[in-house]
């Protein structure tokens, strides 16, 4: 399939190294057990640049191994291009949603912009997937939970629309 007709999603978070990527490497497991991966486009950007280059969070990682997840992406900055290239970017809180919207270059691409509260529902109590950063191990098995609630979710409304 050609790389144009693909269905595009970024995930976001602050810095790129926990939840998004976490997300990231959750929906490409999840798209490759399903046989979709090669229609999907799916990446994952931060909303500052700090950890630009960096891999994931290492407690992370080690939590995403523990589930069957390989979390290896490398943190990138959003960008402008991403409001064009990406059918679904998918924030991981209430900061993030304002600070994505907010460097949204035209009103066009807001409707693109979701909160990931949207797919939750096993977790429908959550209103976002908590930052693990400063937690512990329990904080990041959590995030994990969350993520692969809404990815199923999110594939599973995709392929009904």
């Amino acid at each position: 399939m050609d790389l144009f007709n693909k269905t595009s999603v970024l995930f976001v978070c602050l810095g790129n190294i926990c939840r998004s990527p976490a997300a990231e490497g959750i929906l490409k497991q999840m798209a490759k057990q399903k046989g979709i991966l090669q229609n999907l486009l799916i990446d994952s950007a931060g909303i500052g640049s700090w950890h630009a280059g960096q891999l994931p969070d290492r407690r992370m990682r080690i939590c995403g191994e523990k589930n069957g997840y390989d979390f290896s992406s490398v943190a990138r900055q959003l960008n402008k291009r991403d409001f064009e290239r990406f059918d679904y970017i998918i924030v991981m809180d209430e900061d993030n949603y304002r600070d994505v919207r907010l460097r949204c270059p035209n009103s066009e691409y807001l409707k693109k912009i979701h909160k990931i509260k949207e797919y939750f529902t096993k977790y429908k109590n959550y209103q976002t997937v908590p930052d693990p950063y400063y937690g512990s191990m329990d904080d990041f098995q959590l995030a994990i939970n969350l993520l692969e609630d809404a990815c199923s979710t999110f594939l599973l409304r995709l392929s009904n629309s």
